[in-house]
């Protein structure tokens, strides 16, 4: 018997558009007249298309579990035994091209990279996105470095964020860290913080936002909260208000799951979309007032951040190998900085209704000057 989990294929959904974690997840029940088998061998007899060489770099990082605890690849499975395996993200089948981009490394060892990707940039080739991608560059920047373990330095991914997202991403160089980091992802072992400028203004400092989330069944192309959990995936994501600047607020997130389009799809779903969030209904005015100057003025913050207005800020994890703690922060990119300056300036001059309080309301289905 098997059940498998893979979030790492969405086969439905634009390459570009995918905000997700990396990793394959199996688990298998042996039969009741199963005979004494090494579950190296037990693993590759049901999943054929995956080599012996990841079987066994799984379970030197310890990703191969049995009855809930890691076992050495000469286990021996016994009947009705659960296996299950985490896998890390597999090679496409695309011919990947090393260009010479210009990217910013914020931290390389022998294991591992840490990047902060300028948002527009797409991470790995697919459809329509051949290349001018994260993952090209990382080729060109790996090309000239000596193998290891006589194999050449591929850019392993664990976890990818949208091409108009910013900030922060973590790259394997070797099988077995990346191996070990996807572990690390499906454990929830790692912490990730975004900043987010979302419309409207969050009634409460703290919150945490639960909901499956699944594809739209409309609408393939985005994702869509489901809280009766009768579609999707689990999905958890907590946040903290950072900054209030009336009709916006500036927002830090935190994923406990690593979801499709989480952050956008849970905000959105609680009626605050992402600013600028062109997929999720956050390039409208949704907040503020009729004014023409008003207007004009959220227009020219569309203009100064053209996408949706998310930032990877934040990574921790335990190194690899080292088992050293990891703690990396990444500037607000540019487009997001002028944009919140624009509402901090605009939050502290706004026109005062006769009540001496801000002009709020929800002005989403209102004509506009």
């Amino acid at each position: 018997m098997t059940d498998s989990d893979k979030y790492f294929k969405e086969d439905d959904l634009k390459n570009e558009e995918e905000e997700q974690e990396l990793f394959e997840h199996h688990r298998f029940v042996a039969d009741r007249g199963q005979g004494l088998l090494r579950v190296d061998k037990f693993l590759m007899a049901r999943m054929e298309s995956t080599s012996r060489n990841k079987i066994q770099n799984a379970a030197k990082a310890g990703n191969i579990l049995v009855n809930g605890q890691t076992v050495k690849p000469s286990y021996k499975v016994k009947p009705l035994d659960e296996i299950s395996i985490v896998l890390a993200f597999p090679p496409r089948e695309i011919e990947l091209i090393p260009q010479n981009i210009p990217i910013d490394i914020m931290y390389e060892d022998n294991d591992l990279l840490i990047v902060n990707k300028e948002a527009g940039m797409v991470v790995h080739p697919g459809h329509g996105n051949y290349t001018g991608t994260l993952v090209n560059a990382l080729i060109y920047h790996f090309k000239d470095l000596p193998q290891q373990n006589g194999e050449t330095i591929k850019p392993g991914l664990v976890h990818r964020i949208d091409k108009n997202t910013s900030g922060i991403l973590l790259i394997a160089k070797t099988e077995l860290a990346q191996s070990r980091l996807a572990k690390m992802f499906f454990d929830r072992k790692v912490d990730r913080l975004y900043n987010a400028l979302v419309w409207g203004d969050l009634k409460e400092d703290t919150g945490t936002i639960t909901g499956h989330i699944g594809r739209s069944l409309k609408n393939r192309q985005v994702m869509e909260v489901f809280p009766g959990g009768e579609y999707g995936k689990s999905a958890i994501t907590h946040y903290k208000v950072l900054e209030r600047f009336g009709y916006v607020t500036l927002v830090e997130c935190k994923l406990e799951t690593g979801r499709t389009h989480q952050i956008r799809a849970h905000f959105k779903y609680i009626g605050h979309p992402l600013f600028n969030d062109e997929t999720y209904g956050g390039d409208r005015i949704l907040k503020g007032t009729t004014f023409t100057k008003y207007k004009q003025f959220v227009q020219n913050c569309f203009k100064a951040c053209p996408r949706h207005a998310l930032h990877a800020k934040t990574l921790k994890f335990s190194h690899p190998t080292t088992g050293k703690p990891m703690s990396f922060d990444s500037e607000l990119a540019g487009d997001m900085k002028e944009v919140i300056e624009k509402w901090r300036h605009y939050a502290k001059h706004k026109s005062l209704d006769e009540t001496g309080g801000p002009v709020d309301h929800d002005i989403s289905a209102e004509p506009l000057d």
